[in-house]
């Protein structure tokens, strides 16, 4: 089992940059990711739609799409419990000051190791330069072909 974070799980309905090679990716493995990239998955669907970068029928059919994959079993959502919480408080005193990081990504990380992953997948720039601090591997497979 792989985990991947938001970016590339939205690259499974949206042919953003690398979109081929993600899908490959996931294709392979079963894929889990943090609870919280279930919610996420929609906004980004949904900023999409809203930057008119997809039409409003091609945006309900990639939300519809994506309910039905959830109900499927697609993900495995890996939990994010108050010690997950707590290490990303924490988390955040070991990364260096010129290492941005938003909270969201700094839980993908966390919510992985706590998990057991070793390595999580992502085309994030910032997720990747600090997931060495949260004890896991970056890699990005996109370009790499």
């Amino acid at each position: 089992m792989i985990f991947c974070d938001t970016s590339y799980l939205v690259r499974i309905y949206l042919e953003d940059t690398g979109w081929a090679e993600v899908r490959d990716l996931c294709a392979a493995d079963d894929v889990a990711a943090a609870a919280h990239a279930e919610v996420e998955i929609a906004a980004a669907l949904h900023r999409a739609y809203r930057e008119s970068s997809i039409s409003a029928e091609h945006f309900a059919d990639l939300l519809a799409q994506y309910e039905e994959d959830c109900a499927e079993g697609a993900y495995a959502w890996q939990s994010i419990s108050a010690d997950t919480y707590l290490s990303v408080r924490r988390g955040f005193g070991l990364v260096p000051k010129d290492c941005f990081l938003r909270a969201a990504d700094a839980l993908h990380l966390a919510c992985a190791r706590d998990h057991g992953f070793k390595t999580v997948y992502s085309n994030d720039k910032n997720l990747l330069a600090a997931a060495r601090h949260f004890g896991v591997r970056g890699r990005n497979v996109i370009g790499k072909k």
